[in-house]
């Protein structure tokens, strides 16, 4: 196997949601530098975002690799939840790049996991990792994302999935009533519709029609801000709501990889929960599985609390993707 390039110039590595594009230079194995947030609205193309950053920084990059919230495998890429719309192989020669790796950017965070440091990680409740077993990886932000890695000869391979679009499961007749307020206005009522950041709001909708309560409508940050504070019932009842909807996704996870390596709880709402989250109904609802609750006690959940975890990980693929290509003979 070929080693990889050194680092002669920076490489480019990105971690694109639906909201925000984050961006860094890898200057050295392991080193981000120059991390910068860039509001994926006020760009009308995916390749604009890129030049807004790198005009930003004045670097010449060679190599890039980009972790998008969407599958990946061929060249043309439609984002989910934003409408970016893209060749992966124009934008490259556009760029005037060497290397453009898309990965997905769940499969990214999952490949950061194993290199994150205790003090990057929350733990939330019981359970001991068993070593060299499947992680398992999910999270909320604009959408609903879910991954897994594994130790095999020693190297750490990632498993892609958009297991955030399985069908929601309601636990409870709370949910069965979220569920069947969701009905009215959906055909397929997706886990991501609910166990997302957009997804609250829907929740407190359904939750003051389903207690017959007058509530305004209200964005995200305001419900999670009420709630934190302990100011509006509804709104606490809708995030608690939330973490145990999550609960219910990351035990069907941990049952469907046998992940005894951990579940890693990443996305950009729970992190912000601090406290809250330890105490919600989460973990109860991990552990709530049927004839596999002791096998999910076993299981620790941990919150990661780095801030750009997936940018590591996407500077890990690119580097193991250009370790893999072919040698080219000197001029």
């Amino acid at each position: 196997m070929s080693r990889a390039p050194c680092h002669d110039t920076p490489r480019l590595v990105a971690d694109i949601g639906g909201t925000n594009a984050r961006f860094a230079l890898e200057t050295a194995p392991g080193r981000l530098e120059h991390v910068a947030t860039l509001a994926c609205a006020d760009y009308p193309r995916f390749g604009d975002a890129i030049r807004g950053y790198l005009g930003r920084t004045g670097a010449q990059v060679a190599h890039a690799a980009i972790a998008i919230a969407n599958p990946v495998g061929s060249d043309r890429v439609r984002m989910t939840n934003h409408d970016w719309e893209f060749s992966v192989s124009a934008t490259r020669d556009a760029l005037g790049l060497d290397t453009l790796l898309l990965v997905n950017d769940f499969a990214a965070l999952a490949r950061a996991v194993p290199e994150l440091a205790p003090d990057q990680l929350q733990a939330v409740g019981g359970g001991q990792a068993q070593a060299g077993a499947m992680i398992g990886v999910v999270g909320a932000g604009t959408g609903l994302g879910v991954a897994g890695v594994s130790l095999v000869d020693g190297r750490w391979h990632t498993l892609q999935s958009e297991g955030g679009h399985v069908a929601f499961s309601p636990s409870d007749a709370r949910e069965m009533a979220v569920l069947k307020f969701c009905w009215r206005h959906y055909d397929h009522v997706s886990a991501e519709r609910l166990v997302s950041g957009p997804g609250i709001p829907l929740i407190h909708a359904a939750l003051a029609d389903w207690r017959h309560a007058s509530a305004p409508s209200l964005d995200t940050a305001t419900i999670v801000s009420r709630a934190l504070s302990n100011t509006d019932p509804l709104c606490r009842e809708t995030l608690d709501c939330f973490c145990a909807m999550l609960g219910t996704v990351a035990a069907n996870v941990a049952v469907t990889l046998c992940a005894q390596g951990g579940i890693y709880i990443g996305g950009g709402v729970v992190p912000r929960l601090g406290d809250f989250f330890a105490r919600s109904p989460f973990r109860q609802r991990f552990e709530h599985k049927g004839r596999f609750s002791a096998y999910n006690a076993k299981i620790p959940t941990l919150v990661i609390t780095a801030p750009f975890p997936a940018l590591g990980g996407a500077a890990a693929l690119l580097d193991e993707h250009l370790a893999r290509q072919p040698a080219t003979a000197p001029a």
